[in-house]
């Protein structure tokens, strides 16, 4: 088990940014955005074995080749000022069958991409994942902040479509962060290295299917392009975002109007939702998840879909 250098840069007072899959891959498709835009060269990966089973065999001329396992690459970005490390997971390693990092595997995992970090003298990571909250689709999805030290409170709640997540109505000033992101947060705070964790909004309705969301995926690239003080391309993300809404719209339409009445109260600003008294309580949230679960398992004759 370790690290493979393909190459050893040297980098400027570099900042490490990580992602794996989740909840509408928000994290993989803001990373996998950026690391394409700024074509980004690779410089390490982490042996798989310890951790993953096979994908599948490579098979070519009736000889078995080799192995496939996921990625868990390391790439570099010279900008000139502050060099950029980005670090992107093929999937987390779980125990138990669990669809999040979990376990030993997990927490080595954790300190093999901090050991990067720390080999390059990053003073600052962040990671990224999805955040489930009470909007409509078609809504601009605000990005939730989690840093793991009070110094750096104040300069993320002073960006633009930015919310802490303890700050979150009715979170009581808590949260938690499953898998990786949260646990590199806390294995970094042990370290002495900052860690913030960005995460964009999911509709709750969507966090249960596979579909990529990348209107959160852009709310997570505009946070780090303030951060960063660095411009980052939006046309790709752009259209995503609007190649995604057209397709949930397709959806959309397809459901029951019951299910749409309940879906389109989601539409309404926090604000003015307070006002009308006609706030989404966590009744109103499960009614929702649940009618929207049975629609897509069963069709009018009851069939499985």
């Amino acid at each position: 088990m370790g690290i493979c250098h393909i190459k050893e840069p040297g980098l400027i007072d570099p900042v490490m940014i990580a992602a794996w899959p989740g909840i509408g891959n928000i994290g993989l498709i803001a990373l996998d955005t950026l690391r394409r835009s700024l074509r980004a060269e690779q410089m390490a990966y982490i042996e798989p074995y310890e951790f993953f089973y096979p994908r599948k065999v490579i098979i070519r001329d009736g000889e078995l080749v080799t192995l496939d396992f996921p990625a868990s690459d390391f790439f570099y970005h010279r900008t000139g000022r502050r060099d950029l490390i980005l670090f992107i997971g093929e999937e987390q390693p779980a125990e138990g069958g669990g669809v999040y990092a979990a376990g030993s595997m997990a927490y080595d995992m954790a300190n093999l991409v901090l050991d990067v970090a720390e080999k390059y003298g990053c003073r600052r990571i962040y990671t990224s994942g999805a955040a489930v909250a009470p909007i409509h689709h078609t809504a601009r999805s605000r990005a939730w902040a989690v840093p793991n030290s009070p110094e750096l409170i104040a300069e993320f709640k002073s960006c633009d479509n930015t919310v802490l997540m303890s700050d979150i109505e009715g979170r009581g000033g808590e949260g938690s962060i499953a898998g990786l992101n949260g646990l590199l947060l806390g294995i970094a705070r042990r370290r002495g290295i900052d860690a913030v964790c960005i995460m964009g909004e999911i509709p709750i309705y969507l966090q249960g299917f596979p579909f990529p969301y990348p209107k959160g995926s852009k709310s997570v690239l505009e946070v780090l392009s303030t951060a960063l003080d660095m411009w980052i391309d939006m046309e790709v993300i752009d259209e995503l975002a609007r190649q995604s809404e057209s397709e949930l719209t397709r959806l959309y339409e397809r459901l029951p109007d019951e299910i749409k009445q309940q879906l389109d109260r989601l539409k309404e600003s926090t604000v003015a939702a307070a006002e009308s008294g006609d706030l989404i309580t966590e009744d109103d949230k499960k009614k929702i998840l649940d009618d929207i679960d049975k629609f897509f398992k069963h069709d009018a004759g009851g069939e499985q879909r």
